[in-house]
């Protein structure tokens, strides 16, 4: 399974696959590498969730993280940090918060965390994904705009360095390290453990779509609806006021219901059918309000504060839908649909995904394309995200990058395919990828994947710098992430 990843698109062979007892073990792999005359390169993969080959390494070590997991569950071991689990804390200063194992999947830590009545406030939308592996690229959801990144929420990590050196760091202590390896593809070190913001569970979630015809109509609201929560500084609202998710997708010529949810029922699927749209296409925009117990008067409250919040939006009149579900049900939304495919054999093929972040300056532009492309035949592509975040929520010290503007939309045209035409939906992510750069079009890839150092120079721009001395100072030998191609041209 490590010559391959959820893409399918890339096949490497690696010469072993390590599978680690204790973040000892890793220690010692990796001064195993660093101190021969012939360093050999090393991998860490989680759940093996990149399309590109990001997590392999031909004819060197992938170390399974979460073998890390399994063997070292519900136990962490300060003393020498020799094997890391989960446990929950408490500080004066920051609160409630967790430290778990990096080879453990977000669902188990949401589980774990939720029989404390606590939970993390930054997700991604599939939680079968390693803490590691999410925190190495950045981890989004609709919860983003308002709580940043997951790699916002992090107030320590454990990382095992390309010289084998293990180190703990934060935005205090060994702060250098820590900004590099948060959205540092893996070039400067292995996390072997993070400590993450926690916040009271909430109990249920009131779930809500509204359709459009119209994209300028769609945008618009959803950038109202992230304003809110552009600047925090003032307190006007408190932890507990406002909605908690805001997502947008695109419906192209295809179900209302897709892996990603099953929220519609039949008969909202055949009302929505019955939409005549110019172009084939319809727009959702997708909100969540979480609340905290299950009495009569705060469904009424929520209810109330729901529908003052959407107050004005400008979605088709008769096409919202309200669901009311367990906080962990929404949480674990794609599960359900994951396995479906599973059972169909639907799931295990190729995924020539493209996930961009986009100006909010350019959308209209961005979208007038994508229209035009995505109509070009009837093929179906697959879920399309499309939602703004807001820039202040993210770090710029971080290595993630994202565009320059208060306000970036990220788009994620997550396709599937058969094994014989997944090449006729790469080809239409490269059309995309060219009309932006001949347009000037300031995009910034999300799971980047460039093949020149040129390519590399340019995503990430005035960090690039700094980004290569990182890569000098704590991996040295480019031992680590060597599928990420950064390096590789040097």
């Amino acid at each position: 399974m490590a010559s391959i990843d959820f893409g399918m698109l890339v096949h490497t062979k690696p010469a072993a696959v390590f599978n680690p007892t204790s973040t000892q073990d890793i220690v010692s792999l990796i001064k195993l590498s660093y101190n021969s005359s012939f360093p050999f390169k090393i991998a860490a993969r989680g759940r093996g969730h990149s399309c590109r080959g990001q997590a392999m390494v031909e004819n060197g070590i992938v170390i399974d993280m979460t073998s890390l997991s399994k063997n070292s569950y519900n136990h962490i071991n300060d003393k020498n940090r020799g094997n890391c689990g989960i446990r929950v804390s408490y500080d004066p200063c920051l609160g409630f918060y967790v430290d778990v194992c990096g080879g453990l999947l977000w669902i188990d830590l949401l589980h774990a965390t939720l029989e404390h009545g606590l939970a993390p406030i930054s997700w991604t939308d599939y939680l079968y994904l390693t803490v590691g592996g999410t925190l190495s690229n950045a981890g989004i959801s609709g919860q983003a705009f308002r709580h940043g990144p997951q790699i916002t929420n992090v107030y320590e990590l454990d990382v095992v360095t390309g010289k084998g050196e293990l180190v703990t760091c934060s935005k205090t202590i060994n702060s250098e390290l820590f900004n590099a390896v948060l959205g540092g593809l893996g070039q400067f070190g292995i996390i072997t453990r993070a400590r993450i913001r926690l916040e009271a569970a909430p109990k249920r979630v009131k779930w809500v779509r509204m359709l459009y015809d119209d994209f300028s109509s769609f945008a618009r609201d959803q950038e109202h609806l992230i304003s809110l929560y552009g600047d925090y500084s003032n307190e006007l609202l408190s932890r507990v006021d406002g909605l908690d998710y805001v997502e947008g997708s695109i419906m192209h010529q295809v179900s209302p219901n897709n892996w990603r949810s099953s929220f519609f029922t039949p008969k909202d699927q055949a009302k929505i059918t019955s939409l005549n749209t110019s172009n084939g296409i319809i727009y959702c925009l997708e909100v969540v309000k979480y609340y905290y117990d299950y009495n009569l008067s705060t469904h009424t409250d929520v209810d109330k504060e729901l529908e003052g919040q959407l107050q004005g939006l400008n979605f088709i009149p008769e096409f919202i839908f309200t669901k009311d579900v367990p906080f962990v049900e929404f949480l674990n939304r794609v599960r359900t649909g994951e396995l479906e495919l599973q059972s169909k054999g639907l799931w295990d093929v190729p995924h020539p995904w493209l996930n961009i972040f986009i100006p909010r300056s350019r959308i209209n532009d961005f979208s007038h394309v994508f229209t035009k492309i995505a109509s070009k035949d009837s093929k179906v592509l697959g879920p399309i995200l499309i939602y703004p975040l807001n820039r202040n929520k993210w770090d710029d010290n971080m290595s993630a990058m994202i565009p320059d503007e208060e306000v970036f939309y990220t788009v994620g045209l997550l396709h599937s395919s058969g094994f014989d035409d997944w090449k006729e939906l790469e080809d239409k992510n490269k059309e995309l990828l060219s009309y932006c750069d001949e347009h000037g079009i300031m995009i910034k890839q999300y799971l980047p994947h460039y093949n020149t150092l040129e390519e590399w120079k340019s995503h990430f721009g005035k960090k690039w710098r700094i980004f290569k001395e990182m890569k000098a100072l704590f991996d040295p030998k480019m031992i680590l992430s060597p599928g990420q191609k950064v390096f590789n041209h040097l």
